[in-house]
């Protein structure tokens, strides 16, 4: 998870700046969670550490480029008693690429309740995990894909890299973990779940109309994201995230996810629109 860390840092009245590089990505676009997470982190190093980040609302405005670095300012907009709140913004060449707005919180006591994990998902380990199933494949980009991504993927009922398989259905599941070891730093897995929380998470749009990722003309981005943390969790040890889409219209699809550990608790839930384009039959 190199592309979570900030290389460089400066402060400048209210606003600090960072720069971060770009993982390589095979078709020279900067991937979505990974400018959200690193977006997150700076946010995160301007707050104390006795205050976690429990929610962001993010827009994606433009493509981002791998070959250039990215600049992140953040604005401290409030510190309450109990809660910060920070706007994060990244550009490249001098234009913004993501816009977020992030809260943070200190521990504080409450009531407590969760949303149960769906039942009936097999576990990870019964389940094919992204490499083989990219390496099946046979295709340039599809190995690329198997040797270089940060997470395994392992999807319920099954992916969507080359078919759709099954009845169409606006639902998925998906296990996912760090195929690294990440450090003792609570901030940074939950960066890295941000990170993750991008990936599929459009899916279920696709899913429900049969289109899966090898579909010719398929134009698909995101463009904004909600994200709430609930409790803790460790990015590489196996969580589930459990995706529905209840709305595609216009070019657009709506999706909402919910993260769960591998003892059933709530972790976090997601919420996204993306642009989904297919092209029409002749």
């Amino acid at each position: 998870m190199t592309a979570l860390t900030l290389t460089t840092s400066s402060a400048r009245t209210r606003e600090d700046i960072f720069t971060a590089p770009s993982q390589w990505q095979p078709h020279g676009r900067v991937f979505g969670g990974q400018v959200m997470a690193q977006s997150a982190l700076a946010a995160m190093h301007t707050v104390s550490d006795d205050r976690a980040i429990h929610s962001l609302h993010g827009y994606f405005l433009r493509p981002g480029d791998i070959a250039e670095d990215i600049t992140f300012a953040v604005d401290r907009i409030h510190d309450g008693r109990s809660f910060s709140t920070r706007r994060a913004q990244a550009y490249q060449k001098g234009q913004p690429i993501f816009s977020m707005i992030a809260s943070f919180q200190d521990e504080d006591p409450g009531l407590d309740h969760h949303a149960e994990m769906p039942a009936g998902v097999p576990d990870p380990e019964t389940l094919p995990s992204a490499q083989e199933v990219l390496r099946s494949i046979g295709h340039p980009i599809a190995d690329v894909w198997a040797k270089t991504r940060a997470f395994d993927l392992r999807h319920s009922p099954s992916s969507l890299y080359a078919t759709s398989e099954g009845e169409p259905t606006a639902t998925q599941a998906v296990w996912m973990k760090c195929l690294a070891k990440l450090p003792d730093d609570a901030n940074l897995h939950r960066a890295a779940l941000a990170y993750a929380s991008d990936f599929s998470i459009l899916e279920p749009v696709m899913r429900a109309h049969g289109v899966n990722w090898s579909t010719p003309g398929l134009k698909i981005a995101s463009l904004d994201h909600a994200m709430w943390w609930h409790r803790p969790l460790r990015a590489d040890e196996w969580f589930l995230y459990s995706q529905e889409s209840p709305s595609a219209q216009g070019g657009r699809g709506l999706t909402f996810g919910r993260i769960f550990d591998r003892e059933g608790r709530l972790v976090a839930s997601v919420a996204q629109e993306g642009m989904v384009r297919v092209p029409s039959p002749a």
